[in-house]
C-alpha cells in the first residue's frame, strides 16, 4: 500500500505529535515542583490518536474531548500559550483561567471543550450533531471517550439516538487499557468496544491507535462515508499510556513488563522510523525538532509562572450568565 503522507505531510504529523509530547511532559515537570496546581491527566504514549484525527477531519468539523484533552486541544491548533495560561489560572488562557488542565474550550478551533465528569461530552457532542443536522451543515463532532466510559448508560443513549436520527457523529474510543486503574479486560463486557456498534445498526471497527498513518486514513474514510451516508460511525482505537491516570497514580496495577512491551510501540518512535527509512528527514532533524519545540514550551512556561494575571472577581461574575447565542 501506498505511503498515505509526502514529505511535507510526514514531518507535520511528527512534529505534532511531538509537540504533544514535550508539552505535557513540561505540564508534569510543572505539577511535580508544585508549580502549577490541582491535577491533570497526561496522554503520553496516545499521540497518533491526536494527531491522525485531527489532520483528516475537516477544520470547520467539530470535536468534544475528555479530561485527558491536551493533545488533542493543540492537534487542533489552539494556542500553546493560552494553554500554558490556563493552566496557571491565568486570564489569558482558553478558559480564562477558570477552567484548567481539564476544560479546555477552544471554539475559534472547533474545540468544544473537554469535561471531568466521565462520558458527559459525547451527549453534547450528540446535541451539537443534530443541530448540524438541522441547519444543513456538512460537518461532524468527533466524540471522544475512553474505555472506562464505555460502560456509562450516557453513551448508549447518545449512540441510539444518532442511530434513529441519523446523526453526524463519529464516536472516538480511545481504548487505553484502563479506566483509572481498573484493566478494561475485567471491567467491560465485550473484547472489542467496537462490537457494541451493531447493538445499535451502527457501523463500527477496531483499529491499531499507535500507527498514525492508519488512524488519518480510516478517520479520512468514515468522514467521507459519514458525509454520504448520513449515518454516525463508532471507532475504536487502541492505545496505552504511558503515565499513569493522574499526577498521583502509583502504577501499582499494572507490570513494568507491560509497560516495556507497550513502549516498544511508541507512535512517535516508530513514524520516525519510516520518515527516516523514506528519506524525509534524518535523525539530526528529528532532534532539532524536538529542540525548536521543547526551547518554545519552556519559554512559554517561564513567562506565564512569573507574569501571572488572574481575574478580578468582578471580571469573572461577567463570565456567569451567557449573553449571546452561540452558533455552530
Amino acid at each position: 500500500m501506498a505511503f498515505t503522507f509526502d514529505k511535507e505531510e510526514g514531518i507535520k504529523t511528527l512534529n505534532l505529535m511531538m509537540r504533544s509530547r514535550i508539552f505535557e511532559q513540561k505540564i508534569e515537570e510543572l505539577f511535580s515542583v508544585h508549580k502549577m496546581h490541582g491535577t491533570t491527566h497526561l496522554a503520553i504514549g496516545q499521540e497518533a490518536v491526536h494527531a491522525g484525527i485531527a489532520l483528516a477531519i475537516d477544520e470547520k468539523d467539530w470535536i468534544v474531548t475528555t479530561h485527558r484533552c491536551h493533545g488533542h486541544t493543540l492537534a487542533k491548533g489552539a494556542s500553546i500559550e493560552k494553554m500554558i495560561a490556563e493552566f496557571f489560572g491565568d486570564k489569558r488562557g482558553l478558559s480564562k483561567g477558570l477552567g484548567g488542565s481539564m476544560h479546555l474550550i477552544d471554539m475559534e478551533h472547533h474545540n468544544a471543550g473537554s469535561s471531568a465528569v466521565v462520558a458527559s461530552g459525547v451527549a453534547i457532542a450528540t446535541g451539537m450533531a443534530l443541530q448540524l443536522k438541522r441547519i444543513g451543515s456538512d460537518n461532524i463532532v468527533v466524540a471522544f471517550f475512553g474505555d472506562g466510559a464505555s460502560n456509562r448508560g450516557v453513551i448508549h443513549e447518545a449512540m441510539n439516538m444518532a442511530s434513529i436520527w441519523n446523526l453526524p457523529v463519529l464516536f472516538l474510543c480511545e481504548h487505553n487499557m484502563y479506566g483509572m486503574s481498573s484493566s478494561a479486560d475485567k471491567m467491560v463486557s465485550v473484547s472489542s468496544i467496537a462490537e457494541r456498534g451493531s447493538s445499535y445498526s451502527i457501523l463500527s471497527e477496531s483499529i491499531d491507535g499507535n500507527d498514525v498513518e492508519l488512524v488519518f486514513d480510516k478517520v479520512k474514510s468514515i468522514c467521507a462515508y459519514m458525509k454520504t451516508e448520513h449515518r454516525p460511525y463508532l471507532l475504536e482505537t487502541k492505545t496505552y499510556r504511558f503515565s499513569g491516570h493522574s499526577k498521583s497514580d502509583k502504577f501499582l496495577y499494572r507490570t513494568r513488563e507491560e509497560e516495556k512491551q507497550w513502549m516498544k510501540k511508541d507512535p512517535i518512535t516508530q513514524f520516525s522510523n519510516i520518515l527516516i527509512s523514506k528519506g524525509f528527514i534524518s535523525e539530526q532533524e528529528i532532534k532539532a525538532i524536538e529542540k525548536a519545540e521543547k526551547e518554545h514550551i519552556d519559554t512559554v512556561s517561564e513567562i506565564y509562572l512569573h507574569d501571572h494575571q488572574e481575574l478580578t472577581l468582578e471580571e469573572a461574575m461577567e463570565y456567569v450568565y451567557y449573553k449571546e447565542e452561540a452558533v455552530l
